[in-house]
């Protein structure tokens, strides 16, 4: 799937220059300086240019259009959500119109360039009270239905292990900013980028300035996809993965199964599916009795991949059960779910050797935030109605100690995962030297043994 990302076929010069006119009422040479005729990415929507800005003098990256994609995408539209039914009237448990419905609402949003500038720029505002971050939003210059203009950024996709690896930048730290930065739109914004794909997101070198606190920053691109979560569904489901990633107890499994149903309208009979789609490990409670959190599971093996593929292709049931779960999730949850997915595929194209369970404390500190914050608010609205008690003083220090309390064990859960990642690192390094010298040592520690040069 990878060339559907950023390498798909462009259109030419010729055809985007006559879109471009009839557009903004003027030739591109009207606008730019200089214009590069081969494209720097071309995506199923759009493609993108290196050019100048006439009047400043800046270099730009140019966001046009294809020309006949309107006409054949809602073509594309109405042809899917009729297949859709026709199949739905045929086999009555698939049930996928949603997907037809969901293409009609949104297709339309993100053939619209001023919709994706302003997305852009909600994403920004979420992120600028932060005092530190490695995200970076392109500043958008100006944008018009089928044409817009952004500032340049250098950079490579963001699992480029070559370019990673020449620039010394730690491909362990880049998972886990890529998690800081969804889990903050998951868990407390609730404004969620909907495809967060490696051809989306650009890796380089800390500028001066930056509010990085490494020495790499992520950029992040096409937004003309967005979710608003809401705020009942990101608070259970913070709860949902509090459980989930919590010692087993009779209460933990309680809570599982109460969030489960209040964030995914899931019942006990969907739990264990619910819940290996969403951590993407076979269910716990099913296959290992005994080991009740995630925290507590080494990294997933290839047997447990194939169990799970084996029970979804042939244990009766299982299909139908996935059918009837998709059936019952809301539709926000089920671009939640996309976006795990997403940024799990993510952690294993960088080879990162820290362990899954990083990442999952990354989404815990957020989850934690999020529950906090909201007990926070519950509280200050009871004590504006019945004033200071003694009870509400107790439920102020125990929400505030559960939240520090988990704040303190996830500083020294994430020290001892880096430490693992490290040691692996320089394992990889040791045995890359012993076999085949210095120039494979660097290659075996920065995940490159398996990559052609």
């Amino acid at each position: 799937m990878r060339p559907l990302q950023d390498q798909c076929q462009e259109t030419p010069l010729p055809a985007l220059q006559q879109l471009f006119l009839e557009e903004m009422g003027a030739p591109l040479s009207t606008f730019f300086s200089t214009f590069d005729p081969a494209p720097i990415g071309v995506a199923s929507l759009a493609q993108v240019h290196v050019a100048t800005d006439r009047v400043t003098g800046q270099k730009v990256a140019v966001k046009i259009m294809h020309p006949d994609l309107e006409e054949f995408c809602y073509v594309d539209m109405r042809t899917t959500s009729l297949m859709l039914r026709v199949v739905k009237s045929v086999f009555p448990t698939f049930e996928f119109t949603w997907l037809g419905e969901e293409m009609e609402q949104n297709l339309p949003l993100e053939m619209d360039f001023r919709h994706e500038a302003a997305n852009a720029a909600r994403c920004d505002a979420d992120f600028a009270s932060l005092k530190h971050t490695t995200l970076v939003i392109p500043k958008v210059l100006w944008a018009e239905r089928r044409a817009m203009v952004m500032e340049f950024i250098e950079g490579a996709r963001v699992d480029n292990l070559h370019y990673l690896a020449e620039h010394g930048i730690d491909r362990n730290r880049v998972a886990q900013e890529l998690s800081h930065i969804f889990s903050r739109m998951i868990y407390v914004t609730g404004w969620l980028h909907g495809d967060p794909h490696a051809g989306n997101l650009l890796i380089r070198p800390r500028q001066p300035n930056s509010r990085s606190p490494l020495n790499f920053e992520v950029v992040l691109l096409d937004h003309g996809l967005y979710f608003d979560l809401p705020e009942s569904l990101r608070i259970n489901y913070a709860h949902l993965w509090i459980s989930l990633l919590s010692p087993p107890s009779p209460a933990v499994q309680a809570d599982r199964r109460k969030y489960a149903y209040l964030a995914g309208n899931i019942d006990e009979s969907l739990y264990p599916i619910f819940e290996a789609a969403i951590t993407g490990r076979a269910a716990m409670d099913a296959s290992n009795p005994g080991e009740g959190s995630i925290m507590e599971r080494g990294q997933q093996t290839k047997e447990e991949a194939h169990r799970i593929r084996t029970a979804i292709a042939q244990q009766e049931g299982i299909l139908s059960s996935l059918f009837d779960l998709l059936r019952r999730v809301p539709r926000r949850m089920l671009m939640v779910l996309k976006v795990n997915d997403l940024t799990r595929a993510l952690d294993a194209s960088l080879k990162t050797t820290h362990g899954y369970q990083r990442v999952f404390l990354i989404v815990l500190h957020y989850a934690n935030l999020a529950v906090y914050t909201d007990d926070k608010l519950q509280l200050g609205k009871r004590y504006r109605l019945e004033g200071m008690s003694i009870s509400l003083a107790r439920d102020w220090f125990a929400c505030w100690w559960r939240a520090k309390s988990w704040s303190i064990s996830l500083r020294g859960l994430e020290w001892a995962a880096d430490v693992r990642g490290g040691f692996a690192k320089w394992q990889a390094w040791g045995h890359g030297l012993r076999t085949q010298g210095w120039r494979q040592a660097w290659a075996a520690a920065n995940g490159l043994d398996t990559i052609e040069a």
